[in-house]
């Protein structure tokens, strides 16, 4: 049988500015809401710029696309829904005090967070092989050259920074699979950090589209 360990309010100690644990976990819900309203106003602002240079340099961003890797970016969605589905889970299991659920869900999660970062890692290698890194090393032959480095450093920020949010949230995953371990977790902690992991994922679900299917949508 599964373990269950029901998770009682020692493991959530009340912060002084609180009057009760129902008030503090609904302000540290809003608190994740409200980063994540700044981060759509981010992500927001460079699709639009995408979007914008897109439709006035289609063919250009046509052939960007066209150098990126259809079949990787595929393998990254399909993997990052795979993680979104452990994540739930994890968040599942948190909820009913089933520990040893908890740290292997988290731990998949992890993995495959982990497995998107290095298919990444891996594509922007490929990417700088073929000298389409933005700056002075960029080299490619054609009249749409400078249109297609601006394609490139939308992409480079897009995927850059959505890395880096995989990457933080990595060390989430890592704090809460230390705190399972220990049986110390706090399972809205584990609910929060599920937002910010899902969150991650939708954006990345526009990202893909966006970037990889667009060489294809206008063939």
């Amino acid at each position: 049988m599964v373990e269950a360990e029901p998770v009682g309010p020692h493991h959530t100690p009340l912060r002084e500015q609180f009057e009760a644990l129902g008030q503090q976990r609904e302000a540290d819900t809003l608190g994740m809401w409200v980063f994540l309203s700044t981060e759509i106003l981010f992500f927001g602002g460079v699709i639009t710029s995408y979007m914008i240079y897109r439709s006035l340099f289609a063919p250009a961003f046509h052939i960007g696309s066209g150098h990126l890797d259809l079949v990787s970016g595929t393998a990254m969605t399909v993997i990052l829904l795979a993680s979104s589905f452990t994540m739930a889970l994890s968040v599942h299991a948190a909820e009913h005090g089933l520990r040893r659920r908890l740290m292997l869900c988290l731990a998949l999660t992890l993995v495959l967070g982990l497995a998107f970062l290095g298919l990444k890692a891996h594509e922007y290698y490929h990417v700088y092989q073929e000298r389409l890194v933005p700056g002075s090393r960029f080299h490619l032959e054609g009249p749409h050259a400078r249109e297609v480095q601006l394609f490139m450093m939308h992409y480079f920020i897009m995927t850059g920074m959505h890395a880096l949010h995989m990457i933080i949230g990595a060390g989430m995953l890592i704090f809460l699979i230390t705190y399972a371990a220990r049986n110390t977790y706090k399972n809205y902690t584990v609910e929060i950090c599920g937002l910010y992991w899902h969150f991650v994922d939708i954006v990345w679900l526009f990202l893909f589209p966006l970037l990889y299917l667009f060489e294809l949508r206008t063939r």
